[in-house]
């Protein structure tokens, strides 16, 4: 009788080590038991839009890395929708959950408030410093390094044009198309137009708003008006692919955003940045499945892989734009390169010594001759019209 109770015991220790995950699929970094956790995810839009599918594939990537179990809710608009998105999530089981669109982040914070015990994350917010909610966070990368890199490969491209004699320097105009005039928006064009001038110094913008992030036909129109009004160049901060398109249609080159379209567009496309998701969601979903506190505000960078440039379209890139890329990527990493530098931009003829934030009242943006963007709040803050840079609209 004793000894089959003894294998009555061994067995039952069996089948509660595979209950409870002895395979070590819950496991941390030095092999100790993690929680067993569920993430969500919110979306403004589905994976048709590149924005959001930028954010999926990352969030995926991570919960896969993690072992986690997850939950996507997408088409979930900027209104009380996105409470009641963040609401089911956390009563389905989710103990960390983020939203990916700046419109999001008030019905986050109320979720946030009603549900103190599931971790929650506004990405591209930027409220969580002033808050003073602990379970409420934002999350951003500086993405205006990616512009920049971006920004010097369409300069070169304009180099080989006006070389070509396809254009004259005085004609090499770029053309952006952006959703909304926030600094956000603001922050990728001027640095884009910087890292252009860097090596295309004659280099100008023109800028038209369309007021969404997400609008095919505007985005198309707005490409294609930017072109008849001379813009030999094209680049966005719009989601869907109506700009790229339009270049593809009238041949002219073209900088996307958030991943490649050089198979829709193989005759324009040179280069795509993009905010790489998938470190900050590894970080936030570890934190949580070891019941660790993590960043109110998370900034990453090109040095964390937060911030990623596709592969380069060598067909229509101009010779010798990767080697240079990785020199431009390489000084922004050791400090070299500071994108914002003062003596590289002006505003009324000036540079600029001093200047405060609307956001930031009473805080000093310029140190040490930079414009200190996202350094003390993750979200950009960069909001400057520049010399250089016409807003059409």
């Amino acid at each position: 009788m004793k000894k089959l109770t003894a294998i009555v015991l061994a067995l039952a220790m069996v089948f509660a080590l595979c209950a409870c995950g002895g395979n070590n699929d819950n496991k941390d970094d030095k092999g100790g038991e993690t929680a067993k956790i569920k993430a969500g995810l919110i979306c403004l839009h589905d994976e048709n839009s590149g924005y959001d599918a930028n954010f999926i594939n990352a969030f995926k990537a991570a919960c896969e890395a993690t072992g986690v179990d997850y939950e996507i809710k997408t088409n979930i608009e900027e209104n009380q929708a996105a409470y009641d998105a963040a609401a089911e999530l956390a009563d389905n089981k989710c103990n960390v959950i983020f939203s990916d669109s700046y419109g999001h982040q008030p019905y986050i914070l109320q979720a946030a408030k009603e549900f103190p015990n599931v971790q929650f994350t506004s990405c591209t917010g930027d409220t969580a410093l002033n808050d003073n909610v602990s379970n409420f966070h934002n999350a951003f990368a500086k993405i205006f390094q990616g512009r920049y890199v971006a920004g010097v490969a369409a300069g070169l491209k304009l180099n080989e044009m006006i070389a070509n004699k396809e254009i004259t320097a005085e004609q090499a105009v770029i053309g952006y198309v952006g959703a909304m005039p926030y600094a956000e928006v603001k922050s990728g064009y001027t640095s884009f137009l910087l890292g252009a001038q860097s090596v295309c110094p004659s280099a100008t913008m023109k800028v038209v708003f369309t007021g969404s992030w997400y609008d095919e036909t505007r985005e198309m129109e707005s490409a294609q008006s930017l072109i008849k009004q001379g813009c030999v160049l094209i680049s966005q901060h719009a989601d869907s692919m109506g700009a790229p398109n339009a270049c593809e249609t009238a041949k002219v080159p073209n900088v996307s955003y958030n991943g490649s379209t050089q198979e829709a567009c193989p005759n324009t496309y040179i280069i795509s940045s993009r905010i790489d998701w998938t470190p900050y969601f590894t970080y936030a979903i570890k934190a949580v499945q070891n019941g660790e506190n993590y960043d109110t505000d998370w900034c990453g960078d090109l040095s964390t892989g937060s911030v990623a440039l596709t592969e380069l379209n060598e067909k229509v890139a101009a010779k010798g734009t990767a080697d240079k890329l990785t020199e431009v990527e390489n000084g922004i990493k050791d400090g070299s390169i500071k994108v914002f530098a003062t003596d590289t931009w002006t505003v009324g003829g000036k540079a600029l010594e001093t200047y405060e934030n609307e956001f930031f009242k009473g805080h000093e943006c310029i140190k040490d001759g930079v414009f200190a963007e996202s350094t003390d709040r993750s979200a950009p803050y960069f909001d400057i019209d520049i010399d250089g840079i016409e807003i059409l609209q």
